[in-house]
């Protein structure tokens, strides 16, 4: 192999900068239609007439084919075979297609409300029609969302690796968590003011298109990089992934134990704010059209957290002690939303930052340790099969927590804001996300110790010197 070259774009810090500003930017158009349903559960109650296992099926329905499909497992191949531009883009082609196909069923007035499905006589289930559709789109996005996340982590740490990798990696999701902010907080104005949940939708689509273009000046960029690169060296057959390799991933016992935590924070974290608005509304009483502020606090205090944490952990390491306390954040927030006594918004705007807090500390080192464990040709297969597994709490937490509601927490009727909707008592959901909580704690614990043993440096300093 012949000698690297010395100089690249990527020596230069406006360049790498540069290149985080732009793939992160697709993020944020991402994040913003993940999220733009989950302050308007009661407008999609009281306008669409869904129930919560309506919104929890769809919600549900951002896994289905990442999960059942394995798609985001063939994103993560694609990515390690392909490369960051052609899986970037693809990615962000699929997300246009779902957000249509979303913001036209929930636009749209069906003159069959429901659609059965049975074999013969056995009925298998019935469900409103324009949940599925919805649903459906939403998983087709799903799929772009969940490529573009790893996309963008793979080319990140392509060009910071042995650099700021985490403050990048952290400035990355900050960015994608003020898509976050802005779904929690512009979309319930939005939908007041157009008078239906479909409003928001739309500004979404619009905003992924530009996101595209946003993809395809990094692409111009990267290509260059790899023309650098390719001038002075050959290309080494053993560096290239073969999906052999995936083997080797799933052997490794550490990528097991930060899969599952991440599984099992996040399924404490998003699915929560899927619902945290309608708790504002039902436990707090503020009105359904400034709900969403309170959420919205979470994403904005990531916006500065997470990058603050990644560059101590540039700088000082300690990543699985960052993961621990943030698990311990987590816990201690979602006990106390359950409990009977807090009912002010004030204490609940405090909960909130401090779920921000522990929303910042454990994604701020999780995602930089992952290259100390997997070698850079599996990453974007280790990414995506981290994903994958994510995605089974964030599509199933959602549902169980819409049944529960609905099986469990019923209390009655109630007015809110002049119409009749179903009052729930949250604090059985609050009890399982902080359940979620403690099992992740448990696997914080057991990460920490396999470092100790295996010595991958998950308590060291990211930058070389």
């Amino acid at each position: 192999m012949k000698k690297i070259i010395e100089k690249t774009i990527r020596e230069s810090k406006t360049a790498r900068w540069t290149v985080v500003v732009l793939v992160s930017f697709t993020m944020l158009c991402g994040y913003f239609l993940t999220d733009v349903m989950a302050p308007l559960k009661t407008m999609l109650e009281q306008t669409l007439a869904w129930n919560s296992t309506d919104y929890g099926i769809f919600t549900s329905g951002y896994g289905w084919l990442n999960i059942f499909l394995f798609m985001l497992i063939v994103s993560g191949i694609v990515l390690d075979k392909m490369g960051v531009r052609f899986t970037g883009v693809s990615a962000t082609l699929v997300m246009i297609l779902g957000a249509g196909i979303k913001y036209w069923a929930v636009s749209s007035v069906f003159d069959s409300p429901t659609i059965s499905v049975q074999i013969g006589s056995w009925h298998l289930f019935e469900m409103k029609r324009q949940v599925l559709y919805a649903a459906l789109g939403y998983a087709i996005f799903g799929v772009g969302v969940e490529a573009i996340g790893i996309t963008a982590t793979k080319a990140i740490v392509k060009w910071f690796k042995g650099r700021e990798v985490a403050l990048a990696l952290g400035l990355n999701v900050a960015t994608g968590r003020i898509g976050t902010l802005l779904a929690m907080a512009v979309s319930p104005v939005i939908a007041a003011r157009m008078q239906h949940p479909s409003a928001p939708i739309l500004l979404c689509l619009i905003l992924l298109v530009v996101g595209l273009m946003s993809f395809l000046a990094f692409c111009v960029m990267d290509k260059r990089l790899d023309a650098e690169q390719e001038a002075e060296t050959e290309r080494d057959s053993a560096d290239k992934f073969q999906c052999s390799d995936i083997w080797g991933i799933v052997k490794i016992k550490g990528f097991w134990y930060i899969a599952i935590l991440c599984v099992l924070f996040y399924s404490a974290v998003f699915p929560f704010l899927k619902y945290a608005s309608d708790l504002m509304v039902q436990k707090f009483g503020l009105a359904q059209e400034i709900a969403g502020t309170i959420p919205g606090l979470l994403p904005l205090g990531t916006l500065f957290l997470t990058p603050l944490f990644g560059n101590m952990y540039d700088k000082r390491g300690k990543g699985a002690t960052i993961m621990i306390s943030g698990s311990v954040m987590l816990i201690a927030v979602h006990l106390l939303f359950a409990a009977p006594f807090v009912r002010s918004w004030q204490m609940a705007t405090l909960l909130m930052i401090v779920l921000g807090v522990a929303f910042s500390l454990v994604p701020s080192a999780m995602w930089p340790s992952v290259p100390k464990i997997i070698p850079e040709k599996q990453l974007g297969t280790a990414y995506s099969l981290i994903f994958w597994i994510q995605n089974w709490g964030l599509s199933g937490v959602p549902l169980l927590i819409g049944y529960v509601l609905d099986r469990f927490c019923v209390r009655g009727e109630v007015m809110i804001d002049g119409k009749m909707t179903t009052e729930y008592d949250y604090t059985l959901p609050m009890l399982l996300f902080a359940l979620f909580g403690f099992l992740a704690l448990c696997f914080a614990f057991l990460l920490k110790r396999e470092d100790t043993k295996k010595g991958f440096g998950l308590e060291k300093p990211n930058i070389e010197k």
